[in-house]
């Protein structure tokens, strides 16, 4: 927990440069520490103004530190000056490091559906999106944050029918506004679509649910039949910018 947290930073928390973070690397969180997965962390630097640099890529060259990829860790790191005690030298750490890192993932996230997009592998518009829920292939159903319920209520009822008669759970994801949607797609007034299965809509789900864990410090899992509307991704509090749209 974080109110454990005590004590100086070790050496082994810098890493040695992107060539040794390879996947399933373990780094011990320079906050917590605690050893995670890469996955479950991020990667920061130090740019070259002396700022702490989030390196969501894992790209980024120099010698890097890692804090769990939650924005309740990055807040205590930039209040408890983790980043200067790890990289042992001054570290400008903006105070709204937080934030602009959660900024990152959203744009990460959103950058993956406009390929899926581009791909046609996103279906919008609620009479589709409905049409595509009752057969096999779709990966995940989209609402957009402020959808207004009764849409999100009825597509759900699909979406329970679907599962019931094809099997695989489909993941539910209500972390986006319409806005958000609108830009990612290209498209106006997206309120809800169909993300149909393939390689580019994995490469979404993946960063969705980085994001979505960023937000509320739990690991996503796939929606169950029972609660369509209510998953691991399904967010309350609107992302950044939230804007309404209609449904």
């Amino acid at each position: 927990m974080l109110a454990k947290v005590a004590g100086l930073a070790q050496d082994d928390e810098l890493d040695g440069g992107t060539t040794s973070v390879a996947p399933g690397t373990e780094r011990t969180c320079a906050l917590t520490r605690e050893s995670k997965p890469v996955s479950e962390m991020i990667r920061f630097v130090v740019g070259p103004a002396g700022d702490a640099v989030p390196d969501l890529k894992r790209k980024l060259p120099g010698r890097g530190l890692w804090i769990d990829a939650t924005r309740t860790a990055i807040e205590e790191s930039v209040k408890r000056n983790v980043f200067a005690r790890g990289f042992k030298r001054d570290v400008k750490t903006a105070k709204d490091l937080a934030e602009q890192t959660e900024r990152l993932l959203a744009s990460a996230a959103l950058d993956a559906l406009a390929i899926a997009g581009k791909a046609q592998l996103v279906v919008t518009g609620f009479a589709k999106v409905e049409a595509n829920l009752g057969r096999p292939g779709v990966a995940a159903l989209i609402h957009a944050s402020d959808a207004a319920e009764d849409g999100k209520r009825k597509l759900g009822g699909t979406l329970r029918r679907n599962i019931e008669e094809n099997g695989p759970d489909i993941t539910v994801i209500d972390i986006f506004t319409g806005t958000q949607l609108d830009l990612a797609l290209n498209r106006p007034n997206v309120v809800h679509a169909a993300l149909l299965a393939g390689p580019g809509s994995e490469t979404f789900l993946a960063r969705a649910a980085r994001y979505a864990r960023y937000r509320t410090g739990k690991s996503p899992d796939a929606v169950s039949a029972t609660a369509p509307t209510d998953g691991a991704l399904d967010v309350n509090a609107p992302a950044d910018g939230a804007q309404g749209t209609s449904s």
